[in-house]
């Protein structure tokens, strides 16, 4: 058995379901894989997946696809790389509650976003406003990350980012209206999010045991497409007290479950979407041109 150890980027949610089913299902050990799954939880989210990563503490994290860019052109860079998709479309979007009147971004201006401090998010939502014709005045404000959701709903911020497919459930769950601003409604490329990130040296180092564990991950989220009742079962012993009391799991599943792709296509991501997001990071000063030269993803460990 190989040991292989993979960070979450969140507390166990939706977007896990895969992997959860896969180690409970045995997928992994029939790839003779013991796999660890690290909660954020455990740590109060003082080292980001990235980071665990980076030391080494894990094999794998799942993260937004900017944290392979970060990694790889921070100033100690790591030389990370995106191996499989977890969705195939953006379920995000900056949410704010319909009773408080902001109807498009550009109402926005002069209102409080509370911000998980993530790379490029503050500028990405200015950007929204201002593709909206706003003038992205803003104010920012960084609350404890398992708060930011509760911030929105007790009106001590007027905008978050939110999964559409988590925190959006428990919103409609809840009869509380949400005015949800999707980034590519107002010309913003985002990619994918979340990913599965490793180094690019254990690949070479590990490459059959990775492809057996991308395998296993592949099956885990194709098992939960056909198998719902029993998928969600397995995901309830894991999430939080507070998600399984407020959030819907079975209907959170059913609006995701199309996105995970195929058997021909899950985890696979596209070139020219990549390559969409990092010119416009590049367009917008966020980055530097030498990321498009650089190799931040594949999709060779999918079979």
């Amino acid at each position: 058995m190989t040991s292989i150890k993979i960070a979450l980027d969140w507390t166990p949610n939706i977007n896990h379901i895969g992997i959860f089913v896969a180690r409970e299902m045995g997928f992994y050990r029939e790839e003779k894989i013991d796999l660890q799954i690290l909660n954020p939880a455990d740590d109060n989210y003082n080292l980001t997946p990235g980071k665990k990563l980076e030391m080494c503490i894990a094999d794998f994290a799942v993260a937004p696809f900017e944290t392979v860019i970060s990694l790889n052109n921070k100033l100690k860079s790591v030389n990370a790389i995106a191996v499989f998709a977890i969705l195939k479309e953006d379920l995000s979007s900056i949410a704010t509650l319909s009773s408080v009147g902001i109807n498009r971004p550009k109402d926005l201006d002069g209102k409080i976003y509370a911000s998980y401090k993530a790379r490029y998010e503050d500028h990405i939502v200015k950007e929204l406003i201002k593709n909206d014709g706003g003038s992205g005045d803003i104010q920012f404000i960084y609350p404890d990350k398992l708060g930011i959701w509760n911030t929105l709903l007790q009106h001590k911020a007027d905008a978050t980012w939110i999964f559409n497919n988590w925190e959006g459930i428990e919103a409609a769950s809840k009869n509380i209206p949400l005015n949800k601003f999707q980034l590519t409604d107002f010309d913003i490329p985002y990619c994918y999010s979340p990913v599965i990130i490793t180094e690019k040296n254990n690949i070479i180092t590990s490459r059959k045991e990775y492809e057996h564990f991308i395998k296993a991950t592949k099956n885990g989220y194709q098992f939960a497409i056909q198998n719902k009742l029993q998928a969600v079962n397995i995901l309830k012993e894991y999430v939080t007290k507070y998600d399984l009391n407020n959030i819907d799991l079975m209907k959170s599943l059913e609006v995701t479950a199309p996105y995970f792709g195929t058997e021909n296509d899950c985890g696979e991501m596209q070139r020219e979407r990549v390559e969409i997001f990092l010119k416009w990071l590049v367009k917008n000063n966020l980055e530097n041109d030498r990321i498009l030269l650089q190799n931040l993803f594949t999709n060779e460990l999918i079979h």
